[in-house]
């Protein structure tokens, strides 16, 4: 599997069409669909499930320095994104929308703020969940991968290690079930 087949497997995907264009009305500035949006329907793939597995979140990605103020710099939540996330569930009920302003999230890891959503986004712990979408003016998909496809498309569990914390990496990979539900993956660390 390539990228234009990663490209092919979401635009081939009603559902996944239809969340990235009601995630295009909103405007905003430098978004991504991330994380287990495309890595869970990359790995249900290559597990060849008729079904997908269910998501518990939709993660949206943006940078915008200016929708925030100081006082919500370092709360895990602010005003704007959960304005984000109540016009998204109005325009699809039924979702579990996760909106996070990455102009604030280099202060949870202790990093210089981040240039762009790619850089916010290739910051997460595993590589695999390194990846993001988003649909373009003209309707084309955009695939970020700050750390490449080789990991998700090879099914491999490999920890970033950006902050040097493996113990969070295996936390998640325990707490999230994936081995069970995606028995081809394997660990690399």
């Amino acid at each position: 599997m390539n990228r234009e087949d990663i490209i092919k497997l979401i635009k081939n995907d009603g559902w996944m069409m239809q969340l990235l264009g009601a995630v295009r009305t909103l405007n905003l500035p430098d978004w991504y669909i991330g994380a287990g949006f495309i890595r869970g329907k990359v790995w249900d793939t290559l597990h060849n499930y008729s079904q997908r597995t269910p998501l518990p979140d939709v993660d949206v990605i943006y940078l915008d320095k200016t929708d925030f103020s100081d006082q919500e710099a370092d709360k895990e939540t602010t005003k704007a994104e959960i304005a984000h996330e109540k016009q998204l569930n109005k325009l699809l009920p039924g979702i579990n929308w996760s909106v996070t302003n990455q102009a604030r999230m280099h202060l949870f890891h202790n990093d210089s703020p981040y240039i762009s959503s790619e850089e916010g986004l290739g910051q997460w712990v595993e590589t695999a969940t390194c990846i993001g979408v988003k649909l373009d003016s003209e309707n084309n998909i955009v695939l970020s991968t700050p750390w490449g496809i080789e990991d998700l498309v090879n099914l491999v569990l490999r920890p970033t290690l950006l902050d040097g914390d493996k113990e969070v990496f295996y936390k998640r990979v325990k707490g999230k079930e994936w081995l069970k539900k995606w028995p081809k993956l394997r660990m690399s660390v």
